[in-house]
């Protein structure tokens, strides 16, 4: 016998079932991801993600951030999840969770200083991220910076966080190195929004190495719950398909002079 919050969890996948398609192998299974139970919902369509991977695109536990890096062993669990777009995605089990840690490496045809001046740009994110509402600036620190981010993702209600982001960068053989960090710092942003999702872990980095003059390799981590009722499976498959969106968006931007300018090309 289903209990009223089971009703609701079934009923929420159906609707993200019916708008984005079948995550499964076979188009009349009837398994509910979102419970494990076996019941019977309609049958889907293809999957299609628009709106909901930009939920995951930014965000393990405390911790991930000290393992950035570009290693993707298959001794650490990491196995290639997709190459599609020039970049490279793996993914590997997270504790106690059935949401997957996240990493992803491709080439960004810039220097990495310039790709820096695109990520370090987060006051103009609502202009070139995909579904980014807001996002602003709190408090500088000594060694890290406190923002603020809304999503809005159309087909499901808008979510929020804040963010500690640390910053690194040393001299390498061939150029400038950059580390970018992020962490979860709630309580150090605005209270919870009536309507809004408030997404409780948001870690993840980006490392930037130079591959040549004028070329970056990009390794992106994270991992992250984007809160309310969305089942894991389509989360996973969420965070894969914004991952490549992430990448997308960068490059295009990188491309403004600006950047250029402001890395003092």
């Amino acid at each position: 016998m289903i209990n009223r919050r089971e009703r609701r969890v079934h009923r929420d996948s159906k609707n993200f079932s019916e708008l984005y398609g079948d995550l499964r192998s076979s188009e009349n299974s009837g398994y509910c991801g979102a419970c494990d139970k076996n019941v019977y919902h309609r049958s889907m369509h293809r999957w299609v993600f628009h709106g909901l991977m930009s939920i995951f695109l930014i965000g393990r536990s405390s911790g991930l951030a000290d393992e950035v890096s570009h290693s993707v062993n298959p001794s650490e669990g990491w196995k290639l999840a997709v190459e599609t777009n020039d970049v490279a995605i793996y993914s590997r089990p997270h504790t106690d969770s059935r949401l997957r840690e996240f990493r992803a490496i491709g080439a960004i045809d810039a220097p990495t200083c310039a790709v820096q001046a695109v990520i370090d740009d987060f006051e103009n994110y609502p202009n070139f991220m995909p579904y980014t509402l807001e996002c602003r600036l709190l408090k500088r620190e000594t060694d890290s910076i406190i923002t603020y981010q809304r999503l809005s993702p159309k087909i499901c209600q808008d979510r929020d966080y804040t963010l500690r982001v640390r910053k690194k960068s040393w001299p390498g053989t061939e150029g400038f190195i950059y580390l970018n960090q992020w962490e979860s710092a709630n309580d150090l942003g605005p209270t919870e929004k009536k309507g809004v999702v408030r997404v409780k872990i948001c870690d993840g980095g980006w490392l930037l190495e130079p591959d040549g003059a004028i070329k970056t390799r990009a390794t992106y981590s994270v991992y992250t719950d984007s809160g309310g009722m969305i089942p894991s499976f389509i989360a996973n498959r969420a965070s894969q398909t914004g991952i490549s969106s992430l990448f997308a968006a960068i490059r295009k931007q990188v491309k403004n002079p600006k950047y250029a300018l402001r890395a003092g090309l």
